[in-house]
């Protein structure tokens, strides 16, 4: 019984970094500039299909892959903001949500035609190696999740409290206005951060395409779940995002493993409403009051 705990917290703790990963860049991208990015999803399955090309089809190592797939990923996000979200950003919030739909859609669609409507495999040299310890058995792609994820959030963490561009984005997500007046260029956060998200959110399909199968689909699948974690969390909250992943990483895999598989998304929707009524903010969010 004791192994079969210490096995899916394990599974629950490689699930939470995933939603880290993908959360991550979702919670940083409204925090900053104020968008609820709906096609945030689409660029951690646009991440997975270019770790494919980079590891099986350039036949380059994993790592060298994954950096070179969060490297794309980030100029994708840079054409993002400044094909789609700056255009956008002075439009009613129902032009940016309808804008943020149509790009989801798209990408989905374009991923159909160019690379393939069924699952693709994608193995790497750590997808069949195990390592076990004390009847407790996990393969080595799903430990990188983990270690990469704490590197990830380590590497973030230190950008933005401790370098000039990370206090920039402190500054804008606290007061855009003033932050404009002290002489940051708003433009070019709003470039570093949409850069970040994709980058994050390309690590996290690049890592867990190999666990799992790579498809155009794999985005929708997750959406509801980030979502979730980031509300859960606090909206814009980032160390929220964090916690909050691996609470519902840990509970969905401790549902799955002595429940039910079929009711793990109802545990974690059920965690999210029950916290949502004592904290309407979430569980680091602070609630503010508006004036109407």
């Amino acid at each position: 019984m004791f192994q079969e705990i210490v096995q899916q917290i394990v599974n629950g703790l490689v699930l939470g970094s995933t939603y880290a990963l993908i959360a991550l860049g979702l919670t940083l991208i409204y925090g900053i500039l104020g968008i609820v990015n709906w096609a945030h999803s689409e660029l951690y399955m646009l991440g997975a299909f270019v770790g494919v090309f980079m590891v099986v089809n350039l036949h380059l190592p994993f790592f060298a892959g994954l950096a070179l797939a969060m490297a794309v990923m980030a100029l994708f996000g840079m054409a993002m903001d400044l094909l789609v979200f700056r255009p956008l950003r002075s439009a009613p919030e129902m032009n940016m949500i309808i804008g943020t739909l149509g790009i989801s859609t798209f990408l989905v669609q374009a991923a159909v035609i160019v690379f393939s409507p069924n699952p693709v495999r994608f193995p790497t040299e750590f997808s069949n190696s195990y390592l076990s310890f004390m009847g407790i058995s996990i393969t080595l792609q799903r430990l990188m999740v983990f270690c990469v994820t704490l590197v990830l959030i380590g590497i973030l963490n230190y950008i933005i409290k401790y370098t000039m561009i990370g206090k920039a984005m402190r500054a804008c997500e606290q007061n855009p206005d003033a932050a404009r007046l002290m002489g940051i260029d708003i433009k070019r956060i709003s470039l570093v951060t949409c850069a970040i998200g994709a980058a994050l959110a390309a690590a996290a399909g690049t890592l867990v395409g190999p666990i799992f199968l790579v498809s155009p689909q794999m985005g929708l699948a997750t959406i509801s779940k980030v979502f979730a974690v980031v509300i859960l969390g606090g909206m814009g909250n980032v160390p929220g995002a964090i916690w909050a992943a691996f609470i519902l990483g840990l509970a969905e895999s401790l549902t799955a493993g002595f429940l039910s598989s079929y009711y793990k998304d109802v545990v974690t929707f059920l965690i999210l409403i029950a916290v949502l009524i004592v904290k309407p903010a979430g569980l680091f969010g602070r609630s503010q009051i508006e004036k109407v």
